[in-house]
């Protein structure tokens, strides 16, 4: 079984998959931890973010232990994430990855949750439930500064607001793989809710989509 939860950022849908996952005991994947450890290794090696070569190149070497460093959680690295996640070349040498993984689940799960930005559009299409998550740019802004400041960063609210504008537009309007809401994906507005009432809100969109009480 698949679940893809699309959506903008800092919507709740990573923390969102991640409760899913568990609650239906499925493996996880957060697709966006790729492209953040593509563009984040770019930047500690010193190498130009823009170019398109070194940028596919980093995406084919990428190793798996990565994805686990506290870095690629920074706002920088989301910022580098979203410029390197418009290269089509990049986003043809991931995807390999999140097929693999959803494939072959780790942990002998029997199905995955993935989260991202084309999982129901472009990673997989059939899967069985669809989410797009997403809430109001002042909320998502919030929350944004609210994780940040729990990790002892300094920050100014109107820049991580418009870095995040800078991202929708990024995602929502590159040629390849757009940030898009399915057909089929049950659209998810976090804006008024807390996270207990989101996750149980997707578990009851999940459940209908399988038939499950």
């Amino acid at each position: 079984m698949i679940i893809a939860v699309d959506g903008h950022a800092a919507s709740g849908k990573g923390t969102i998959a991640k409760r899913v996952a568990a609650h239906y005991n499925l493996a996880h994947l957060d697709t966006g931890s790729l492209y953040r450890s593509v563009g984040m290794g770019m930047v500690k090696r010193g190498e130009d973010i823009r170019d398109v070569a070194l940028a596919t190149a980093a995406a084919l070497n990428l190793q798996a232990e990565a994805l686990s460093e506290d870095e690629i959680r920074s706002e920088a690295a989301g910022t580098a994430a979203s410029v390197v996640a418009a290269y089509e070349d990049v986003r043809a040498a991931l995807k390999r990855f999140q097929r693999a993984f959803a494939e072959n689940p780790p942990g002998g799960k029997t199905g995955a949750v993935i989260d991202g930005r084309d999982i129901g559009t472009v990673i997989w299409p059939n899967a069985e439930a669809k989410l797009f998550v997403t809430a109001s740019l002042d909320v998502r802004t919030d929350r944004r500064v609210l994780e940040l400041q729990q990790r002892g960063a300094i920050l100014n609210w109107a820049e991580i607001r418009a870095d995040l504008a800078d991202r929708d537009e990024r995602d929502e309007n590159r040629p390849v793989s757009p940030l898009l809401q399915a057909e089929d994906a049950y659209l998810l507005d976090t804006t008024k809710l807390d996270i207990e009432a989101a996750v149980a809100a997707a578990i009851a969109v999940i459940n209908a989509r399988l038939g499950q009480p």
